[in-house]
C-alpha cells in the first residue's frame, strides 16, 4: 500500500473515535427507519446472533461512540453491496442511535 494511503487507512479509526453524535445532527431519521426496513436489517442480524436481532447491539461493546456507529452501518452497506449513499448511512446510524445506542 502506498504511504499516502496506508496514512489515510490509519487515521480512518481515530475520525471515528473523534466523532459525537453530533454527526447525526439533521440526520432524516423517517428515512433511517424505511431504509432499515427495505434492507431487511433486523432479519440479517437475526441470523447472525439469533433471538431478535438486538442482541448485536452491544453499547459497551466495540461500538462505543458514534462515530464507530456510523462506520459500522457503512461496513454493512459495502459487505452487502447496498450502495448506500453517505447521508442514507448516517441516518440508518442516527435510528440506531436513537433507538440502542444513545450516544450523545
Amino acid at each position: 500500500m502506498k504511504p499516502f494511503l496506508m496514512a489515510c487507512a490509519l487515521s480512518l479509526p481515530l475520525l471515528a473515535q473523534a466523532q459525537g453524535a453530533d454527526i447525526f445532527k439533521g440526520a432524516d431519521l423517517a428515512l433511517g427507519e424505511k431504509l432499515i426496513a427495505e434492507n431487511k436489517c433486523a432479519q440479517c442480524h437475526i441470523s447472525k446472533v439469533g433471538g431478535d436481532g438486538s442482541a448485536i447491539y452491544r453499547p459497551q461493546g466495540r461500538i462505543n461512540n458514534a462515530g464507530l456507529l456510523r462506520g459500522m452501518v457503512e461496513n454493512c452497506s459495502t459487505q452487502l453491496n447496498l450502495q448506500l449513499f453517505p447521508e442514507e448511512v448516517t441516518a440508518i446510524a442516527a435510528v440506531l442511535n436513537r433507538d440502542h445506542y444513545k450516544f450523545k
